[in-house]
């Protein structure tokens, strides 16, 4: 069900058209445009090469049945129906086949997140002495201060940083632009960086606009700044079962703690939809609830001994 040699599914008249299409009408980024494109080869392979806009309705249940039958959780088969769906009604409307099927149903899991204690351990970390780990502070500082993406992070150039006024630009989802304010933490950390770090490391390579670059002085990859930042979380001794997102979900969790208004945070996390906002205050009131357990006299029944 995997494909094999992406190469050969690679220039696909029908597909490489609609995610030309998509990619332009709708602003979508490269990460998704990229998440398009294997699932529709997935599905085009299983096909034996067949063009998929011919594809009958029982062949793609055929085809959720097997996903299914491999094992995989129902938000990747989701993911995978919707590209083939959406693909199959730009080419054929009401009419496509695959209108009327549904996907699995989901159940939210809420995110894992950090406490503040955590974070903060987390922060303390690099080492303000090393040239390379004055780069990864300012890493950890800007990702808590802001609450962006990792994609969006090692998008960042230098141009976007505004220290005058504590911001910075952050380039989203669909090409969506917002202010995302620093805290003094963080401020004082990226300035130490570009003073004292990023010139040593961009010395004698090839010119980069990146904000945060590497120790080839060229900017991250996704994988390379996850790898970063998961290091110093192991490092702090913290054995939660983190994602590239946690950083960007305790920022929120840790704002609504804190009464920040649910519209706010929306602003902050360049969310579209607020009902996207939504799982933080489920997150919040699960937080109240521990605490209310943990400090209130009356909030367990003692048994008796």
């Amino acid at each position: 069900m995997t494909v094999k040699d992406e190469s050969a599914g690679k220039g696909v008249p029908q597909i490489e058209d609609f995610l030309r299409a998509i990619e332009v009408e709708e602003g979508l980024a490269r990460n998704t445009i990229d998440s398009y494109r294997r699932d529709l080869l997935e599905f085009w392979t299983y096909l034996g090469g067949k063009p998929i806009a011919e594809v009958p309705k029982n062949a793609i249940i055929r085809y959720l049945h097997e996903l299914y039958g491999i094992g995989l959780n129902p938000s990747t088969v989701n993911r995978r129906l919707s590209a083939v769906k959406k693909f199959l009604g730009f080419y054929m409307g009401k009419d496509s086949p695959a209108a009327g099927i549904s996907g699995p149903r989901l159940t939210r899991r809420l995110p894992v997140v950090l406490s503040v204690r955590e974070v903060q351990k987390i922060l303390q970390m690099p080492d303000t002495k090393d040239i390379r780990q004055i780069r990864d502070a300012a890493i950890l500082e800007t990702l808590y201060a802001s609450g962006m993406r990792i994609s969006e992070l090692i998008s960042l150039d230098r141009s976007v940083y505004a220290p005058e006024i504590s911001y910075i630009m952050v380039t989203g989802k669909g090409n969506r632009q917002r202010l995302a304010p620093l805290g003094s933490y963080a401020v004082a950390a990226i300035d130490r960086y570009i003073q004292q770090s990023r010139p040593l490391l961009a010395e004698g390579k090839k010119e980069c606009n990146r904000l945060f670059i590497t120790r080839r002085g060229q900017g991250f990859s996704r994988p390379g700044m996850w790898k970063l930042i998961h290091s110093y979380i192991l490092k702090a001794g913290i054995r939660k079962k983190v994602t590239p997102h946690t950083f960007r979900h305790s920022f929120a969790t840790h704002l609504l703690e804190g009464g920040a208004d649910l519209r706010v945070v929306q602003e902050l996390l360049g969310h579209a939809n607020i009902n996207t906002t939504q799982i933080y205050t489920h997150l919040n009131r699960e937080y109240l609830m521990e605490v209310h357990r943990q400090y209130h006299p009356r909030a367990i029944i003692e048994k008796d001994t």
